[in-house]
């Protein structure tokens, strides 16, 4: 079936993160489980668009959702594609494939002034638990890092002499972020109370739990939440609004577009636009407020 092949060319060629493989792997695993149930075959490389469909729509069945459902095709085209670069397939079954529709989702940021009250309430604290967590929502707010590149930071990422992290991106891209005076400083504090918790010659990863390992994703997305829970009556309080929120604030103060598309470690512009809606929402705002025929 060629999966361990193509898995193998994600990681190896085309230097996906391992999170991003296991997706694809998952996904490949999900229409070939269905595939030899419902037509008896393991070769995916033998199915047809009509057997894909069929696939499509017990997911729809099942109250899979549209999005979902567009990335585990789109897991499947890039498998077909792959057979198509080694000649064992002539033809893609889903190369006329049109992607279900999705309703966007409109991702309401933080204001500043939550993320001024979340920083207050960590200010506080001089513990290690409380500056380590003081230290993620300063990181997020400030450079737009995502959520898995935060947890891989090591401590040879910030370079406090040019006040800079090292950032490393999705296909290990990296990217550097300039840092303000303020998380210099809450990073050196945080680096003095980790010494009591794994020692001078400790753990390379930066953020760490209190026991001295590496942190990991749902912690992160506790801690955030946790904070923001008690500031802001937003549904959703997560790391990745964090990151929207530090793009669209750039925005709103007159950011460049292809600058903010730098700092987030976009591939193309287009990724970036979608943060630009609520830039334009408060220009709207301060036209409806300033225009002069607005008043009368």
């Amino acid at each position: 079936m060629f999966i361990k092949e193509f898995v193998d060319y994600l990681l190896l060629e085309k230097k996906y993160s391992k999170h991003t493989v296991t997706a694809y792997q998952t996904d490949l695993e999900s229409f070939s489980n269905f595939y030899l149930q419902e037509y008896g075959n393991e070769d995916m490389s033998k199915s047809n668009y009509s057997q894909i469909r069929s696939w499509i729509v017990s997911l729809v069945d099942k109250d899979v959702s549209n999005r979902t459902i567009n990335r585990k095709v789109s897991s499947l085209k890039a498998y077909y594609r792959f057979l198509l670069k080694l000649e064992i397939i002539e033809k893609s079954p889903l190369a006329k494939h049109q992607a279900l529709k999705v309703s966007k989702k409109m991702q309401i940021p933080f204001s500043d002034t939550e993320v001024d009250d979340v920083l207050k309430v960590l200010e506080e604290g001089r513990d290690f638990k409380s500056v380590r967590d003081r230290l993620i929502v300063e990181l997020f707010y400030a450079t737009g890092m995502r959520r898995i590149e935060l947890v891989n930071l090591k401590v040879s990422d910030i370079d406090f002499n040019a006040c800079l992290v090292k950032v490393v991106g999705k296909r290990n891209k990296e990217r550097y972020v300039p840092l303000i005076p303020s998380i210099i400083e809450t990073a050196k504090l945080y680096l003095e109370l980790r010494k009591d918790v794994v020692g001078v010659d400790g753990n390379l990863e930066l953020l760490l739990t209190e026991k001295g390992v590496k942190i990991y994703e749902m912690l992160v997305y506790r801690i955030i939440n946790s904070y923001f829970s008690k500031v802001s009556s937003k549904v959703k309080r997560s790391p990745h609004i964090l990151r929207h929120s530090f793009a669209t604030h750039l925005l709103n103060e007159g950011a460049d577009l292809n600058a903010v598309k730098e700092l987030l470690g976009h591939s193309s512009l287009a990724a970036t636009q979608v943060y630009t809606y609520q830039s334009v929402a408060q220009l709207a705002k301060v036209y409806k407020k300033s225009h002069p025929r607005n008043k009368k």
